[in-house]
């Protein structure tokens, strides 16, 4: 047994693994032609990987990542999938988000779908504006109660997030006092109440929210706090919860949005930090790599095995590894070129 990262890439899925000698290498690209955004792997099947790709629907791998299928081939399904979501209460049950703006579910591993129109009952979603002309506005991450198996939340790309406690029959839009980029949800394994979410800053650069970049809620959404206000930083993606400890946090934030980091001669500006106190306080943990802190940290794993092993990519595709649980950094020589998430498990 050994750690195993599948990155999700604009040009497939780039399996990572050590050699004998521990050097780490890419040993695999699967779905070459495919921009894919999330790999997911199915904790109760080893081996079972699904990967959300952004114009060909969700497709899977039974063997580490060897071989694809497209298992609802020929039926009804999602086709732009920017996040991908396995429910813990139910085997072979997937929650996959789109773009435009869509939430689909299947209940037998991707082979036959349906579209929760309800999503479209929030009246602000027909209006929401993605301001990029590539991008539609579109689904970020789907987030399903640990606890209660029917509340399930949905951030939008400048959108705010939405929560369903019917599972998808109907919606809430959760906006007040939070910023509308919403990227990634993190829920509290044994207080799922507790909500946190990094975001894009989009209401931050504009006034409109009293945060920068994160944000944490104690009652599902109801009300937002702002977190990392330690740091002038307003845009976030990554933000992982320790598997042992739910008071520990790491996140990434940056300053500006990507199309300034081109013109910026320092680019992102990055900084990993990381709370132990359930986001009440954050600390600089000092990555100071030049291709990360002016490309931006795209993704962080943690090793099932031992979560002190913990793993961040850049938005370019270059790994790295920390074995103190992200207070030091090393880098793995490896780079699988533009990337949009990562996972790690054991195989």
């Amino acid at each position: 047994m050994g750690t195993v990262l599948y990155v999700a890439t604009e040009h497939g899925v780039a399996t990572v693994r050590q050699d004998g000698a521990g050097r780490w290498a890419e040993t695999g690209r699967a779905l070459a032609s495919w921009d894919v955004n999330e790999v997911t792997p199915d904790p109760a099947h080893p081996g079972t990987l699904y990967a959300a790709t952004r114009g060909d629907g969700v497709w899977v791998s039974t063997d580490g990542g060897a071989k694809w299928r497209k298992p609802n081939r020929g039926r009804p399904g999602p086709g732009k999938v920017r996040c991908l979501t396995l429910d813990p209460h139910r085997p072979g049950t997937l929650w996959a988000g789109t773009e435009p703006i869509g939430v689909w579910v299947s209940e037998d591993g991707g082979a036959h779908w349906r579209e929760l129109d309800s999503v479209w009952d929030v009246g602000s979603v027909a209006s929401t504006d993605y301001p990029v002309p590539a991008v539609e506005p579109h689904v970020r991450d789907i987030a399903i109660d640990p606890a209660h198996p029917d509340t399930v939340y949905a951030a939008l790309q400048v959108g705010h997030i939405i929560r369903s406690t019917d599972r998808g029959a109907s919606w809430t839009l959760l906006s007040q006092g939070v910023d509308a980029d919403a990227h990634t949800i993190v829920l509290h394994p044994e207080h799922p109440e507790r909500v946190y979410l990094a975001t894009g800053g989009f209401d931050s650069r504009h006034g409109g929210a009293p945060g920068r970049a994160l944000y944490r809620s104690p009652d599902g959404g109801e009300h937002w706090e702002p977190m990392a206000m330690e740091f002038d930083n307003e845009y976030s993606v990554p933000l992982v919860m320790h598997p042992n400890d739910p008071q520990v946090l790491l996140a990434a934030v940056g300053i500006g949005q990507p199309p300034d980091w081109r013109k910026h001669p320092q680019g992102a500006q990055t900084r990993v930090i990381r709370s132990a106190d359930g986001g009440r306080t954050w600390t600089d943990v000092g990555m100071d790599a030049p291709e990360a802190v002016r490309g931006f940290v795209e993704a962080f794993a943690y090793d099932p095995a031992d979560p002190d092993n913990v793993y961040l990519s850049t938005r370019d595709g270059d790994l790295f590894g920390s074995a103190d649980g992200g207070s030091h950094w090393t880098p793995l020589n490896v780079n699988v070129g533009d990337i949009s998430a990562m996972t790690a498990v054991q195989a």
